[in-house]
């Protein structure tokens, strides 16, 4: 859609030229446009590029004028170019500019311009486009754009010649991890966005979530950092599998915010409660597909879900495989991963080889195989616009996950844990900690598990939060 802009060149009385005839602006033609050009001065013509068809009227700046001459040409209606780029007769050319209003002293001087160039002190620059604009006026040269910036100070030039469209700042390229961005963004809508600059996470992924998905149990759209998560771990109806077996849904929701209660009152963070749910349980028998794991139907999980849901606790959906494989076993439940509110865990202590049985064998899986997993979860997370998902790996001996450096966690949409659920006396615990920890990624987070029967003695919420580092996920079993 091109929209022509309110304002016109012409400095003499006899002159009946039209605003229409020396500024045309247009709207960026899709959802979103990046402008990931490296350099500021190259993102400044390519958003000149994007917004106007041609501008008979071009103020140019260099670098130390470039504030003053932006917010007076943002003004005005006109692109304001960066003295300095390479690009910059091109740019005039096919803009088919008569006149360059020239702010401060070029290094080197202009190349062949086109047009008429006016040296124009920064102080007489108003004076100056009052003077080659019939009646000028502001514009919106990207009337209903929204503009985001990782440095509105570096890109103060495009920020100009974008016009005046609503700029958001998202200093570290990722929305859903300020809370206040996030909300911004949610208020100008769904509208036409242009994003400047590199180091951007998956723009067109993240605005989509800020703008159209509920926030996380918790708040905000990412998982950690900025805050703890609480979980009770076990599976529907087996209380020998841990706590979450001991009462209905309703009765686990009172348990877990009990539980959460006590990390609260000592936690520098906001505290999340949480489901972990067996959803397919290591079995002795071989079954009827030959797998030794007994699959819990989805309508027996959908009500946990849903009292998560409703009370404001996380769900994560734990796979113990036998002879298949976590990708297979993961798909059974895409359904209830396709919940905002839903992550994924995977058990490794319980994935066989084909000739192996639960309790003879210990279980391990190939970081290519939980990697699979990662980005099949990522995939679907990308394709609904959900929420960061977590995405949590159990492991107490390094046998457990073979070459973990496989498992990628730099992927968006989840948050990779490493969950050290060993069990045993506090010393034991926090030796087999350091070990797992050793060689992980940064960007890893933390889990670990407090057993109310095994552990001699389990550590109390003072003790686990004294664990260095201080755990992402603490889970009870």
């Amino acid at each position: 859609m091109l929209v022509v802009a309110q304002a016109c060149t012409g400095g003499g009385g006899e002159d009946t030229t039209t605003e229409a005839d020396q500024v045309t602006t247009q709207q960026p033609g899709d959802a979103m446009t990046l402008v990931d050009d490296a350099a500021p001065t190259d993102r400044a013509l390519a958003v000149s590029e994007l917004l106007f068809t041609r501008s008979e009227v071009v103020v140019v700046a260099t670098a130390d004028q470039a504030a003053p001459a932006a917010e007076l040409a943002r003004e005005h209606g006109v692109p304001v170019l960066p003295a300095e780029a390479a690009g910059l007769p091109e740019e005039l050319t096919r803009l088919d500019t008569a006149t360059v209003l020239l702010v401060g002293e070029p290094v080197t001087p202009l190349p062949d311009l086109v047009g008429e160039v006016v040296p124009v002190e920064a102080t007489a620059l108003e004076a100056s486009l009052s003077e080659h604009l019939t009646e000028p006026q502001p514009v919106e040269a990207a009337e209903g754009a929204v503009v985001l910036t990782l440095d509105p100070a570096a890109d103060v030039l495009s920020l100009a010649t974008a016009g005046a469209g609503d700029v958001v700042a998202v200093p570290g390229g990722d929305p859903r991890t300020d809370p206040a961005v996030a909300d911004q963004l949610r208020e100008l809508g769904d509208r036409p966005t242009i994003v400047l600059g590199t180091g951007w996470v998956e723009p067109q992924y993240t605005l989509d979530v800020v703008r159209n998905q509920p926030e996380q149990p918790g708040g905000g759209h990412t998982i950690f950092p900025g805050r703890h998560v609480v979980a009770l771990y076990g599976s529907p109806g087996i209380p020998a599998l841990g706590m979450l077996g001991e009462q209905d849904p309703a009765a686990s929701v009172v348990r877990t915010q009990q539980v959460v209660d006590q990390y609260a009152a000592i936690s520098d963070r906001p505290v999340v409660g949480a489901f972990e749910l067996i959803s397919t349980i290591a079995d002795a028998d071989i079954g009827p597909d030959g797998d030794y794991s007994r699959e819990v139907p989805v309508e027996t999980l959908r009500p946990w879900v849903d009292a998560a849901r409703d009370a404001g606790l996380y769900v994560i959906l734990d796979l113990q495989p036998g002879r298949t494989d976590f990708l297979t076993q993961a798909k059974r439940y895409e359904e209830l991963l396709r919940e905002p509110h839903v992550g994924l865990a995977l058990d490794p202590e319980w994935r066989l080889a084909p000739d192996q049985v639960h309790l003879r064998q210990f279980g391990s899986v190939t970081g290519a195989e939980a990697d699979a997993v990662a980005a099949w979860l990522a995939e679907l997370t990308r394709e609904e616009d959900l929420p960061q998902k977590l995405f949590v790996l159990h492991q107490f001996a390094t046998s457990m996950i073979t070459d973990r450096q496989l498992v990628r966690s730099d992927r968006p949409e989840l948050q990779v844990v490493i969950h050290v659920d060993g069990q045993g006396s506090p010393g034991a615990k926090v030796g087999t900690w350091n070990v797992i920890r050793q060689g992980a990624a940064p960007s890893i987070a933390w889990g670990w598990k407090n057993f109310v029967h095994e552990d001699l003695p389990m550590l109390t919420p003072e003790q686990t939060w004294g664990v260095a580092p201080r755990p992402d996920l603490v889970t009870y079993q």
